[in-house]
């Protein structure tokens, strides 16, 4: 008898050891937690004329924030919208005589999403896109995007 419980003790030992070296091995590798996305206002993303900022050379293609308003779209369910420092009157699109905004971010949706009020401030994340670029669906052309985008109010 206390064979055999020298031996379950020895093996739960081993056991044990080798649970805690596979842990340690493995650690490394799982999951890490999300990285939180920096909050960006849109004069960080500028520098002097139309060269972007360091800041946003340093957050091309990480998860970011911005607050704004949704530009009136063109139609009420959008996978694309213009977000604006400030509340837009008209569609942009829809009227020759409106001028774009020249602070203005194209947010691609994550998937199909009904417009929102452009009156109310809204919270806006996704991976931060820059350099110019022209949409092959819409022809918009964009300096700044933000991909994978989700919204709600602010």
């Amino acid at each position: 008898m206390e064979r055999l419980l020298k031996t379950l003790h020895d093996t739960r030992t081993q056991l044990t050891r080798r649970l805690l070296l596979g842990l340690a091995f493995v650690a490394p590798f799982a999951a890490r937690p999300a990285r939180a996305a920096d909050r960006v206002k849109f004069a960080d993303l500028w520098a002097e004329g139309a060269e972007f900022s360091d800041r946003a050379k340093k957050l091309a293609g990480q998860p970011v924030e911005m607050r704004g308003y949704m530009a009136p779209p063109l139609k009420p369910e959008v996978d694309f919208f213009v977000l604006a420092s400030e509340p837009l009157a008209t569609c942009p699109f829809c009227d020759e005589g409106a001028a774009w905004p020249e602070d203005i971010v194209l947010v691609m949706l994550h998937g199909p999403r009904s417009a929102q009020a452009y009156n109310r401030p809204i919270l806006v994340s996704g991976i931060l896109d820059i350099g110019t670029q022209t949409d092959e669906k819409t022809g918009f052309v964009s300096r700044v995007r933000l991909q994978d985008g989700k919204f709600k109010y602010a």
